[in-house]
């Protein structure tokens, strides 16, 4: 191995979100002079940061956990604020009450929306129109966007070369070290097959799927993981449904969003998206299962049931699909909340592993970080 390089502040290990937000904020706001970040890809943001529903959530989603929603609903505006270039805001939003099968009712939901100060009102009779009243009990108009990853990605390359990080991609991390004198050290291995041997005080692993596939002194995490092969269908809405966000609630059901970033659609369904799961552990490379996954797609079977309930989605024309890896924690499996993981090491002394299950999650993490002590 070769000799190590002494003197990092910090390592960050994934180049997404939550990996170039930390960098940028530890040098910002709390003194950092070297820090490094490491990224597989060949750029930043590529993976789970851009194939998602690109959805910046407000609270609805989250009538079973009222914690998530809150959140949701309060850092919501932070987003738009901080990222203002990169969050659409020009589309109609509607949220749908199923008739049967739904955990909520149309005037339980409207409570909840109420009880976390989210914008709420009933949708007009041209919208509620696009609906089947027989399997909707009601339409209500609401207030939520969508975020632009590209531009997410292109805000993040200017400020991490603004604040002096060096970004290292197409670069894994595949140990993870204690090193003498309080350190640790971090082994990377380059796509072109050279290593390396950063030494650093603090490392904060931001590698979503990958948050337990590393050698060394590295332990699990130990909130239990899951990991799931999803598939988001891109599609190019009909013209009854442009300039719509549509989610029907809550149970076995769906969502058609703007993406973006591709001047597209998402479609995900409830039953369909999640292809295949299995519990995160050590030795099960999550994005080896992914290269290797066959990846057909279930869009005819989304359309056909999201059909039932939105007949104009008929007349949408499927583009391709984003095959991703979905981590969630265990713990959530059942109620859909999404809190942020932060643990510390103590096997580790300043490493740190990092998740969150939403994009606006990035505030609940930030203020982890300002209340830790950093040498």
């Amino acid at each position: 191995m070769p000799t190590a390089n002494i003197d990092h502040d910090a390592v960050i290990v994934g180049g997404g979100f939550y990996g170039a937000a930390i960098a940028i904020y530890l040098v910002k706001h709390r003194g950092f002079k070297r820090v490094v970040l490491v990224e597989r890809e060949p750029g930043l943001l590529m993976r789970a940061s851009y194939n998602n529903q690109a959805r910046v959530h407000n609270g609805y989603h989250y009538p079973r956990s009222f914690t998530t929603a809150y959140r949701s609903r309060v850092n919501l505006p932070k987003f738009v604020r901080d990222w203002p270039n990169a969050v659409t805001q020009d589309f109609t939003k509607l949220y749908a009450i199923a008739r049967r099968n739904s955990k909520v009712t149309a005037k339980q939901f409207d409570r909840f929306c109420r009880e976390i100060g989210a914008k709420i009102q009933p949708a007009e009779p041209s919208l509620r129109a696009l609906f089947e009243p027989g399997l909707i009990e009601d339409v209500f108009l609401v207030e939520e966007h969508a975020f632009d990853s590209t531009k997410l990605a292109s805000w993040a390359a200017r400020e991490l070369q603004d604040c002096g990080v060096q970004v290292h991609l197409q670069t894994s991390v595949t140990a993870i070290s204690n090193g003498q004198n309080k350190t640790l050290q971090v082994a990377l291995k380059s796509e072109d097959g050279s290593e390396d041997l950063l030494t650093c005080r603090y490392v904060f692993n931001c590698t979503y799927s990958g948050l337990n596939q590393f050698k060394g002194d590295f332990p699990e995490t130990q909130t239990g993981l899951k990991q799931e092969i999803t598939e988001m269908a891109l599609m190019q809405a009909p013209p009854a449904l442009e300039g719509l966000g549509i989610t029907v609630m809550d149970g076995p059901f769906f969502s058609m969003m703007p993406f973006p970033a591709r001047g597209l659609h998402t479609l995900s369904h409830v039953r369909y998206t999640p292809h295949m799961h299995w519990n995160d552990e050590q030795g099960i490379d999550p994005y080896q299962k992914l290269s290797q996954y066959e990846r057909s797609t279930r869009v005819d079977r989304m359309v056909r049931d999201v059909g039932r309930y939105l007949p104009a989605v008929l007349d949408a024309k499927y583009v391709e699909s984003l095959f991703e890896i979905k981590t969630v924690l265990l713990k959530n499996d059942v109620d859909d909340g999404r809190p942020i993981l932060f643990e510390k090491h103590p096997e580790l002394p300043g490493c740190y592993s990092v998740l969150g299950g939403k994009i606006d999650n990035i505030y609940d993490v930030l203020e982890k970080l300002d209340s830790e002590v950093f040498v």
